[in-house]
């Protein structure tokens, strides 16, 4: 966005914040002997993480050809959320954007800060209405949430420059999916776009879930200031060593997304034969919008079968998420789908 002023939208009580943090990160590479952070002299995880992350930070930044003052991270996507909310948004005074139906935890933590929730309800092919997109604009909202590839839809947001360029505040994108994707990422906008942050997460395709380390990606002035504000020891020095051990091989985690992909597609092959289902959505991500002519009944019958699926989206009648696991957990779901009536 033209002359985009990211010091106008930091509250003010924000801007004057230090970064918790000692003079350690100096010293990690000089052999020091720590003193200074009353911790216990034994034990194997005894010393406290590096509180800015720095070697996984750069690990991250090779694999994303970034440079890594333009990352930062949390514990897990949900922390990076909350944490650009209250940077940016004043409570019982700003508001912020969100598509109906999306992740629900851009509202959960805006509901949390006591900031305002506006929704833009999406079309029948889940898709942005541009008219809805342009007249919450005009009532200066201070950030826009877009989930691409979207959840529970699945499906990526439509010309997604358009509302990067033409939004008044900070634009999040969300494309915690994006690596089952087809579909360009968001970060080949970031140098057009200073008021531009992209979401990852390895939750997803990388497959560490457990570890819950979130990625946000950015102009290097918004990763600063998010570093700076973030609780200084929220990635323990387990998760950020295993984490660097899962990246080494790459090859091993792009295989697994193939496989991911060639058991969606074989999926919603089987599903789309299925009696009991209606409508199987497009979908980018690793999980199926699936529409059943009565999916509260499959939905318990699955429960009884041990089987558990996703009910907990109102705004879309009659469809259940469905998470692609392993070809046997597909097998065994599509063999019980089959007895449906």
């Amino acid at each position: 966005m033209e002359n985009f002023n990211l010091n106008a939208l930091v509250r003010e009580n924000i801007k004057s914040l230090s970064h918790y943090s000692g003079l350690r990160e100096e010293y990690f590479d000089k052999n020091a002997k720590f003193l200074d952070a009353n911790e216990s002299p034994f034990g194997t995880w005894n010393r406290y993480p590096d509180s800015f992350h720095c070697d996984l930070k750069k690990r991250i930044a090779e694999i994303k050809n970034l440079e890594s003052d333009r990352i930062f991270l949390g514990n897990g996507s949900e922390d990076l959320i909350d944490l650009i909310i209250r940077i940016f948004c004043e409570p019982k005074k700003d508001s912020i954007i969100v598509m109906d139906p999306t992740y629900s935890m851009y509202e959960y933590y805006a509901v949390l800060n006591e900031v305002k929730v506006e929704k833009l309800q999406l079309d029948e092919n889940f898709d942005i209405r541009r008219d809805d997109f342009d007249e919450l604009n005009a009532q200066n909202a201070k950030i826009i949430f877009l989930c691409s590839p979207n959840n529970p839809t699945g499906n990526c947001v439509k010309n997604i420059e358009y509302f990067i360029k033409n939004f008044k505040g900070l634009v999040v994108v969300d494309e915690a999916y994006h690596l089952y994707s087809s579909e360009n990422s968001a970060i080949d906008l970031l140098d057009k776009y200073s008021n531009l942050i992209i979401l990852r997460t390895l939750s997803k395709a990388f497959g560490m879930a457990g570890l819950r380390i979130g990625i946000g990606i950015s102009s290097s002035d918004i990763a600063q200031l998010i570093s700076k504000v973030k609780p200084p020891y929220s990635i323990s020095n387990a998760s950020k060593q295993k984490a660097l051990q899962e990246l080494l091989n790459l090859e091993a985690i792009k295989e697994k997304i193939q496989q991911v992909l060639v058991s969606r597609n074989h999926l919603r092959e089987n599903l789309i034969k299925i009696d009991c289902v209606k409508k199987v959505h497009h979908t980018e991500a690793n999980f199926l919008l699936v529409e059943f002519h009565n999916a509260e009944k499959v939905y318990q019958n699955l429960l009884t079968e041990n089987i558990v699926t996703s009910l907990k989206h109102p705004e879309i009648q009659n469809c259940i998420r469905i998470n692609v696991g392993t070809e046997e957990d597909n097998e065994n779901l599509i063999s019980h789908l089959r007895l449906q009536k």
